[in-house]
């Protein structure tokens, strides 16, 4: 199938079961391979393209109006885009919005990342939900000449996330401090000058407001790169163990990743918080297993049931592959369940302060029902130094 072209196409994505999509190309110029898939967020577009999760992922917008209030340096969430690429409905306006410092087109080509507006968003959202997510390729030609079979042929050749560890690629190069605390009016972003906890934040592709989470939860933040090993955690002499997010498959991950948390979980009784790819490592430390999901979590209205209390909490996603529940060994708790489609969305040890949730409670973007769990973290921080 193709979709009819507009009269001057631009851009051209290819998904790997031959169906082609024609549109207008803004952004850089070139050629990409990834997974597709879509995002059902409103706002907050700038945060998702710098989500390091979303590495080896084009993302589809179903929101139509991408672009419009422009971009800031104080809404990315890495130093640079980390997704692949960008679908949208529309070709993006001009930007309206005091914050503003830059339009979302000049920002994508300078950032080095393609983009195809024009594009039937709902039809290619289907797709995604029927077939899973996808292999495409994506191309952005000014002249508009396009090799589709070399297209088709670059999709089928894309290897996918199953087996992909994709965390040492997004995480940080040598540790570093972190204080900076959440965003408020008029100030921006204060300074952490009185933390109470000291906290080893482990980055397989950490997104900056869950480092400001953290801090404003009262905690002086350490991070230190993905592959770092117990010894080098402990050396700092935390109160406690943070896991970030991060993208790829979390099997592939935990092959480093998991035996330093179970070394942390043998030799002491830190409490440990995770997050999304943070959580799926500390579910394969505990004994569960991860599979792969057929199009994921993406977008900032996922509601979340809190097993524990009964509370539904709306919340912001962004995985493709999910702890399976059922694999979980005797003492770990499902704590949060996806009311969506009933996948595990969170747990927890029985008998000690270590836990994690599938969603992101930082939001950015999306709502702030779930920032407990930072608070929920620095309370058993506390509890754990009273009780020594």
């Amino acid at each position: 199938m193709t979709q009819s072209a507009p009269s001057k196409p631009t851009a051209c994505l290819a998904l790997a079961d031959g169906t082609i999509f024609y549109g207008i190309g803004f952004g850089a110029v070139g050629q990409t391979t990834a997974e597709l898939c879509f995002n059902t967020a409103m706002t907050g577009y700038q945060e998702i393209m710098t989500d390091p999760s979303y590495a080896g992922q084009i993302v589809t917008f179903t929101f139509p109006h991408i672009g419009n209030v422009g971009v800031t340096p104080e809404d990315d969430e890495t130093g640079d885009p980390v997704a692949a690429g960008m679908v949208v409905k529309w070709d993006p306006t001009l930007a309206s919005n005091w914050r503003a410092s830059e339009e979302l087109k000049t920002w994508l080509e300078r950032r080095n990342r393609i983009a195809i507006g024009g594009i039937d968003t709902r039809r290619l959202t289907r797709a995604i939900r029927q077939q899973g997510a996808p292999h495409v390729a994506l191309a952005h030609d000014p002249e508009g000449k396009f090799d589709i079979e070399a297209l088709v042929a670059a999709a089928r050749g894309f290897a996918g996330l199953e087996g992909m560890d994709l965390a040492k690629e997004v995480t940080c190069a040598q540790s570093y401090r972190w204080d900076e605390m959440r965003w408020a009016w008029p100030d921006g972003y204060p300074k952490q000058d009185s933390p109470r906890h000291k906290v080893v934040a482990l980055d397989y592709g950490a997104k900056r407001n869950i480092l400001r989470c953290l801090a404003s939860a009262g905690c002086d933040v350490t991070v230190l790169p993905a592959t770092a090993t117990a010894a080098e955690v402990l050396a700092h002499n935390p109160d406690g163990v943070f896991l970030s997010n991060g993208p790829g498959d979390p099997a592939a991950t935990g092959a480093y990743a998991v035996p330093m948390i179970k070394e942390i979980l043998d030799t002491t009784e830190l409490p440990v918080f995770g997050i999304c790819l943070g959580h799926q490592m500390l579910a394969l430390a505990l004994g569960g297993q991860t599979v792969k999901m057929n199009h994921g979590h993406h977008g900032a209205n996922h509601p979340v049931k809190d097993l524990d209390t009964g509370k539904v909490e709306i919340t912001s996603m962004n995985h493709g592959f999910a702890v399976d529940a059922q694999s979980l060994p005797t003492g770990i708790v499902e704590t949060h369940k996806s009311l969506f489609d009933g996948s595990n969305c969170g747990i927890r040890m029985a008998d000690r302060p270590v836990y994690s949730v599938q969603y992101h409670p930082e939001a950015s973007p999306g709502p702030q029902d779930s920032f407990y769990l930072f608070e929920r973290f620095s309370a058993a921080m506390d509890e754990q130094k009273a009780s020594v």
